[in-house]
This record gives structure tokens, C-alpha cells and sequence, in this order.
């Protein structure tokens, strides 16, 4: 089968948002269940809680190490190709995990089964790029896949945190996202004309390739410029992940030893904490890029600065509540800004594709690196040092959001045409 790759951003359409978000929905799934996969573990292979908690790491490393090795390929042509196999060995591995009680087969189907889940970030990951208003768009994804989780991690225990259920959460939603994976956009080729419809939509009207201005982005996606300020965000994200998953995994603990709260208020926290992420998507999706990248990036980084800083310092169990919730809020806004950054360096999808992967990979350690630090700088020091990690990511943040705002600044201009004409070219991607 072929699939039409588009020679510029396209709108977002039910289609290719379907398979974009859900591909992603796919890919993230297991960070979301690591807890209920550490349970799992468990009682299905016998292990104690530390040894499962190594093997769902060992998961997500898998799953952020593949993200990264696909990712140059999800900027090209082979795109879909990568979605499709990925999600495929996704559903066979997580499935027999699901399916077959016996050690040598659940472990190992689950490493299988995170790599796989690397192709689904990778290829979601790049997608991302190929739709105008980035901004928007990362909006939309943040929101729809937190509404998906929030529902996920509301059944499972419903159900049991049985095998069967958590690993076959992982592989039914790995065959919806294969299922899906038909409307998954492609990368732009490079130059080219005007040609058939992109996916699902049917163009009503193709004009002359002669009326179409020639519209280049401010600074060459392949430039020095954008190159550095790809691995810049690379790098800051890294790092800024580790900064917030740390405190993620430590607010219990933190929460519990300087004001006092108990589990009942920490899932009170948790749960606020999603709540406010979604009212954070759905205000992104409706504002776009109206107000830029870089300001509202420093704005963001600055204030969860602070917040991370006084929820070490308060006393009472519900200013800690009130506090954990609004700084999730920010991070999670602030998440969706540096994927909207990402996506708007290069329409390819050459830096959005591995930057869900690099976050994985400062993530997937952070309880261990949560731990050490609280134990190394005590609960006030280990705020303070996420506190000011923040503000220094800022700077390098900023500058590569600027950068992106140029980027992304063309293709903004060709956005109205595109709603009302379908640009694609004829040169198939191979599938």
C-alpha cells in the first residue's frame, strides 16, 4: 500500500488526528501503567517490588532507546513503515505477556513490547510536525491522551491488576493504533509540486503549482542554527524531565514528611494533578499559537520553578495539595509548549520524533534519581536543586522557542490555503 506524502503542513482532519493521537496514546501507555505493571509483576512472575520496579524500567528504557534509534527514519519515508511494525510487535509481545502465565514469557514480551512501543513514539512523535499550528495541535494530543489515561487508569483496577488486564491494556491499544495507522500523516518531500490528496480528505479544488508563492521557513530546516537548537532542546529536555518526573515520584514521600499527607490526600493530589493537565490541554488548543512559544515557555518554567521550591516549605497537607496541583498543571502546559517548539523546527518531524523518546529516558530513572537526591540533600534541598534546574532550562528553552516561532512563521502564512486546498505530491511513502 502506498500512502501520499504532503509537500507542506497540513489541517488537522478526524483521520489523521486519530491515528496521530491514538499511535502516541499507544507509545505512552506503558509509563502510565508502570504501576500497575509493577503489581502485576508481582503476583504473575513472583518477584519482590524492587525487582518488578527494575523490569518496568528496564521497559521504558527499551522503549525510550528504540524511540531514539527509528527516529531519523520517522523524518522520512518510512514513517508509517516504523508505526506499523512497532505496533505490531507491540500487540504480539504485550499480548502473549497477557496471555501465556509463565515467567520466561511475560519478561521477556514486555521488553519486546517496549520496544515496539519505541516505533509508536517515534512515528506519533514526528507526525506531530506535519499539521499547521503546532501549538494547537499539542494542545489537542495533551488532551485527548490525558482523558484516555485518566479513563484507563480508572478501569484497570476495576477489573483486576491481573496480567490479562494491564498487559492486554498495552496490546489492545497498540491494535487500535495499528488499526488507525492507515491516516497517519507522512513526512513533506522535499520541494515538488501539487498533487493528490493527503490521507482521508478529497481536494474539491487543486490550483496551478505556478499560483502557489514558493514559501521557505525563516532559517533552513537543515541549517547549523536549527540543527544546534534541535539538540539543544534535545538535551534541556532531558534534563527538564528528570527535574520534574523526579518530583512526581518523590511528592508522596516529600508531601508525607514536611506537612504531613497521608494517601488519601496524596490520591486527592494525583487526581487534581490530572484534572488541572487537562484543563491545561484544553486552554493550549483553544489559544494556539496567538500568544507565541518563547513567553509563555518562560513564564511557564519560572512559575513551576517556584511552585517545586514551596512545596517544600509549607506545613499544612492542603496548601501541599493545592500546590502539587498547580505546579502539575504548569508542567504539563509546559510539556505540550516543548513538543509544539519541536514540531515547529522542521516540518519532517526530524527533532519531535525523538524528543518524546529523550523524555523517557530521563523519566524512566527518575525514582531511583528521586531517591538519591532526597536522601543526599534532604526534602527542602531536593526542591530547591528541581527549583533552580528549572530556571536555569529556561534559558536555552527560550532561545530555541524563539527560533521555532520563525520556523514556523510561513507556514502559518500558507495555513488559511491549506484549509481550503489539499497540498500533497504523487511520490508515495513506502509502507
Amino acid at each position: 500500500m502506498t500512502h501520499p506524502r504532503p509537500t507542506t503542513r497540513i489541517p488537522l482532519r478526524l483521520g489523521n488526528a486519530s491515528a496521530t493521537f491514538a499511535i502516541a496514546v499507544a507509545g505512552y501507555l506503558g509509563v502510565n501503567l508502570s504501576p500497575y505493571m509493577i503489581s502485576a509483576l508481582e503476583t504473575s512472575v513472583g518477584v519482590d517490588f524492587i525487582t518488578a520496579g527494575w523490569i518496568v524500567t528496564g521497559v521504558l528504557l527499551a522503549t525510550a532507546v528504540a524511540g531514539l534509534l527509528v527516529a531519523p527514519l520517522c523524518a522520512g519515508p518510512r514513517r508509517l513503515l516504523v508505526a506499523r511494525a512497532g505496533l505490531a510487535l507491540a500487540v504480539l509481545a504485550f499480548g502473549a505477556a497477557a496471555l501465556v502465565p509463565a515467567p520466561a514469557v511475560i519478561i521477556p514480551g514486555l521488553l519486546l513490547g517496549g520496544v515496539g512501543a519505541g516505533g509508536a513514539v517515534a512515528a506519533s512523535g514526528a507526525a506531530f510536525a506535519a499539521f499547521t499550528n503546532p501549538d494547537r495541535v499539542a494542545g489537542l494530543n495533551g488532551l485527548v491522551n490525558r482523558g484516555v489515561i485518566t479513563v484507563v487508569l480508572a478501569v484497570v483496577p476495576v477489573l483486576g491488576l491481573a496480567p490479562v488486564n494491564v498487559f492486554g491494556a498495552l496490546a489492545l491499544f497498540s491494535l487500535i493504533g495499528l488499526v488507525l495507522s492507515v491516516w497517519l500523516p507522512g513526512a513533506p518531500v522535499s520541494g515538488g509540486g501539487v498533487g493528490a490528496a493527503v490521507a482521508e480528505a478529497v481536494p474539491l479544488e487543486i490550483p496551478a503549482t505556478e499560483s502557489l508563492p514558493l514559501i521557505r521557513p525563516a532559517v533552513p530546516a537543515g541549517s547549523r542554527a536549527v540543527t544546534l537548537a534541535g539538540w539543544a532542546l534535545l538535551v534541556t529536555f532531558a534534563l527538564w524531565a528528570v527535574s520534574e518526573d523526579s518530583l512526581w515520584a518523590m511528592g508522596g514521600v516529600v508531601g508525607g514528611a514536611v506537612a504531613g499527607v497521608t494517601p488519601e490526600g496524596l490520591g486527592i493530589a494525583l487526581s487534581g494533578a490530572t484534572a488541572g493537565g487537562l484543563i491545561g490541554s484544553l486552554l493550549l488548543m483553544i489559544v494556539g499559537d496567538r500568544l507565541g512559544r518563547a513567553v509563555p515557555l518562560a513564564i511557564l518554567l519560572v512559575l513551576g520553578s517556584g511552585l517545586k521550591i514551596c512545596s517544600s516549605l509549607v506545613s499544612d497537607p492542603t496548601a501541599f495539595i493545592i500546590i502539587f496541583i498547580a505546579w502539575n498543571t504548569v508542567y504539563a502546559v509546559a510539556f505540550m509548549f516543548f513538543v509544539a517548539t519541536a514540531a515547529a523546527l522542521d516540518a519532517d518531524g526530524r527533532w519531535s520524533g525523538p524528543l518524546l523518546a529523550v523524555y523517557l529516558v530521563g523519566s524512566s530513572l527518575t525514582p531511583v534519581i528521586g531517591a538519591g537526591l532526597v536522601d543526599a540533600l534532604g526534602h527542602h534541598g531536593f526542591t530547591l536543586l528541581l527549583g533552580v534546574a528549572s530556571l536555569l532550562l529556561a534559558v536555552p528553552a527560550v532561545a530555541v522557542a524563539r527560533l521555532s516561532t520563525r520556523q514556523a512563521a510561513p507556514a502559518a502564512h500558507l495555513a488559511p490555503g491549506a484549509d481550503r486546498h489539499t497540498l500533497a505530491h504523487t511520490e508515495p511513502q513506502e509502507a
